[in-house]
């Protein structure tokens, strides 16, 4: 079985949730004996070796410009690979739902991961927000297969779109500290402080959080991971609160994977304000790392969370954050509780090789019903 990739930035860079993905699905294809070849965004790669373990590269040029880099590089990758040997095609986020028309007239089976509701996020208004609902209804029409992985998600595109999809999730892996000192370069102890991790933009509630923390009672830390690329007035006030405050520490953005983790694991709890989107690999994370997971109390972190098995979920109410902190504070048998049972949480639907199975499992089915096998 041959499979083309497009959507993600490139193999093995990772800038985000579809990157990481691509990595964990592509290696474990290969290793289960599919050929795999993943379109990479030319301009991000000085090196440009065609094999990396295992794993084809082609690399495709685009428009670079803020609002046209992604959605040409897509374009131009989906020309490629339509007429190329894959027999089909895995392509990641709904904003690729248009481009479904040239596999298509090309007679390429496809598969689309459309990811969350990105048609509802802040940070696209206007145009961006009529574009992404337009691009993901494209995909229920063009695509030969949609993939969801939330429950709450397929329901979603049920409902707006008529369309079903299959269910796979998205992955995690159980992680232990191993340099706890790592923490110390932000005068870091275990235990001494929460932690949010995520860009700084409004669909993940940084603002809300932080108020509410520090109207609470508690003498701990609350350490802000994540910043944005750009400059933006939202991102620079909750950094500029960092400077004032005692008990937040800003960190931006933690590119090396172990000191992250460590961060993760060393906390006393993890906030999670992530509203928009199907299951989220941040939350995943801190399930694989033992967390005390407090989250935002959505359909999707519901699900990932099992209705507050594996975490305590919160109204998006500053005052909902800063009873909930006094109560964390006041029950420390309670984070106890819910780091013990955290790594359970993930089972066998975000384990990656199960995850696998069931891509493999839709992609041998879609051949099948194509006449291609």
């Amino acid at each position: 079985m041959r499979v083309a990739i497009i959507g993600v930035k490139g193999y093995p860079i990772v800038y985000g949730g579809f990157d990481t993905f691509v990595r964990e699905l592509a290696e474990r294809l290969v290793k289960r004996g599919v050929d795999v070849t993943i379109y990479c965004h030319s301009a991000l790669f000085k090196e440009k070796p065609r094999r990396v373990n295992g794993i084809d590269l082609v690399y495709m040029p685009a428009i670079e410009s803020k609002s046209l880099s992604q959605i040409t590089h897509s374009f131009f990758s989906f020309i490629h690979a339509s007429a190329g040997k894959s027999d089909l095609l895995l392509v990641v986020n709904s904003a690729n739902g248009p481009f479904g028309i040239l596999p298509k007239v090309a007679g390429k089976p496809t598969v689309i991961n459309v990811d969350g509701l990105e048609w509802e996020r802040p940070k696209w208004k206007g145009f961006g927000a009529k574009y992404f609902y337009w691009a993901s209804k494209m995909a229920t029409r063009f695509y030969d297969q949609l993939v969801n992985d939330a429950e709450a998600m397929r329901e979603v595109y049920l409902e707006l779109f008529n369309r079903d999809s299959e269910v796979i999730a998205y992955g995690s892996t159980p992680e232990y500290s191993q340099r706890p000192e790592m923490i110390e370069q932000w005068g870091l102890k275990k235990d001494d402080y929460y932690v949010i991790v995520g860009r700084l933009i409004p669909d993940n509630n940084s603002d809300l959080i932080i108020e509410g923390f520090l109207k609470s009672h508690s003498q701990r830390k609350l350490v802000i991971v994540g910043d944005v690329t750009y400059k933006d007035e939202y991102a620079s006030r909750i950094k500029k609160m960092s400077e004032t405050e005692e008990r937040l520490v800003f960190t931006g953005f933690v590119k090396d994977r172990q000191t992250l983790a460590e961060l993760f694991l060393n906390s006393y709890c993890y906030f999670h304000g992530h509203e928009y989107g199907g299951t989220n690999p941040t939350i995943l994370q801190a399930l694989g790392s033992g967390c005390a997971i407090l989250a935002l109390g959505t359909v999707f972190n519901k699900e990932v969370l099992q209705d507050g098995r594996y975490g305590i979920l919160f109204e998006k109410q500053q005052q909902a954050v800063t009873e909930l902190v006094n109560r964390v504070e006041a029950e420390p048998e309670t984070v106890t509780d819910l780091k013990s049972k955290a790594r359970e949480g993930l089972g066998q639907r975000y384990d990656w090789e199960h995850i696998t199975d069931r891509y493999i499992e839709v992609f041998e089915n879609l051949l099948k019903s194509k006449g291609k096998t």
